[in-house]
């Protein structure tokens, strides 16, 4: 998993600004319309018309509205379809959230984050005809809802809008998924054990055969790694951060023995760490009942693990000798697929597009397939041009599919 080594990442929400989701790396999300522009603090630049709509050197027109505790939304009067901006202009002395939104059920249109005092951002949005409303979340004050700004005309040729997912939603799904874990924990434990077993009997050939087997049990269970705590360190940590690299005594786990098993290390030399891997793993099996994953984590989480696989293992940086990086981004394929069916209930009133994700994820599949030949898996460095260049293309894809998830799957504020 080694999540650790990302950089770091607010735990509950990730930023929409400028076309993107800020998760880990920037990538395109296409489920809402969000801020862009300028986030430096610059001031606030009202349009010469006091809030009348203007057109600008894009040809759309531009709108200034007001975001503030007493004038939320003020500015927007005369309301159009189709694609348009809404200059932003945070007039208050608090930092705010500012969505557009259905004032009927509260689907979110678009939405800029971190609006400084004295500060401005476009808000790019497509409407089509309905009902609209800007709500403003000031810094430690209650929220805002601005007046509801009817757009004439049929309601066909909008943006895409999503119903916020509330915490309560994401308990029942990460409750599911935390005892799916839980349900693979038996298996890691066996097969860490048969693992141990051959090393001691000085058997390196047959511990080589199940490294793999074991170690992907382990990446399986790719969106629990933040409740895992240290023992994720300990149990797929790799020589990232540490002086002595290979040859540190903080590198421990399933990389520490497949360096030793792909680097002709002795089976005594082995032995202790295959009993710390044990060790680690049942501890982490019998913890696992008290341990809580945070729900709004979730989502997130279903982001993550292909993220990482396309940083960590399609890069090799993974590798201490087996070769098998692709077999482990097929595993993390198997993990994303756990959690997403677990969000399926909340994805499928909000995400038109479930359809395209699901073949996003197939595809990958059978290209990381393409890899496996009986019990063997071709080595990174034996791709072929070709097959390089379709497995970036598809793992590319889908971690951008992915971040609309993690954005669908965002608790946000509400009042």
């Amino acid at each position: 998993m080694r999540r650790q080594h990302l950089s770091p990442v607010p735990p509950a929400r990730h930023l929409l600004v400028a076309g993107a989701v800020t998760v880990a790396t920037a990538v395109g999300i296409g489920a809402l319309a969000v801020g862009g522009g300028s986030s430096d603090g610059s001031p606030a630049r009202p349009s010469a018309s006091g809030g009348a709509p203007t057109k600008a050197p894009d040809g759309l027109r531009h709108t200034s509205v007001e975001v503030s505790e007493g004038g939320c939304g003020r500015g927007w009067t005369d309301a159009i379809r189709g694609k348009q901006v809404f200059e932003l202009r945070n007039t208050s002395s608090r930092s705010a959230e500012v969505y557009l939104t259905n004032p009927a059920n509260g689907a979110v249109y678009g939405e800029v984050e971190g609006l400084g005092p004295g500060t401005s951002r476009p808000l790019s949005v497509t409407l089509g005809g309905g009902s609209y409303a800007f709500v403003c979340l000031p810094e430690d004050a209650d929220a805002v809802t601005g007046p509801t700004v009817t757009v004439p005309g049929p309601a066909r040729g909008g943006g895409p809008a999503a119903i916020p997912v509330g915490q309560q939603d994401l308990i029942p799904p990460t409750i599911a998924y935390q005892k799916w874990v839980a349900g693979r924990m038996d298996e890691l434990v066996l097969r860490t054990d048969a693992l141990r077993s051959a090393i001691h009997r000085g058997d390196l050939a047959t511990a080589r055969a199940a490294w793999l087997p074991a170690h992907l049990v382990y990446e399986r269970m790719g969106a629990a790694y933040g409740a895992f705590g240290d023992a994720d360190g300990a149990i797929n940590g790799t020589t990232a951060g540490l002086s002595d690299g290979v040859h540190d005594p903080d590198f421990t786990g399933f990389h520490r023995l497949e360096y030793g098993l792909w680097h002709r290390q002795s089976a005594s030399a082995l032995r202790p760490v295959a009993d710390r891997l044990v060790k680690d793993v049942r501890d982490l099996r019998d913890g696992w009942p008290q341990e809580r994953m945070d729900p709004a984590d979730l989502g997130l989480r279903a982001h993550e693990i292909m993220e990482n696989t396309v940083q960590f293992e399609l890069t090799g940086r993974t590798d201490y000798g087996s070769g098998t990086n692709l077999a482990t981004a097929r595993a993390n394929l198997d993990g994303t697929r756990a959690v997403l069916r677990r969000l399926e209930p909340l994805l499928k009133p909000r995400a038109p597009w479930l359809p395209e994700l699901k073949s996003d994820l197939d595809r990958t599949q059978r290209t990381l397939e393409r890899s496996h030949h009986g019990d063997r898996w071709t080595s990174l460095d034996r791709l072929s041009r070709s097959g390089r260049q379709r497995l970036n293309a598809d793992t590319g894809a889908l971690v951008e599919r992915l971040a609309q998830v993690a954005a669908l799957m965002d608790v946000r504020r509400t009042r």
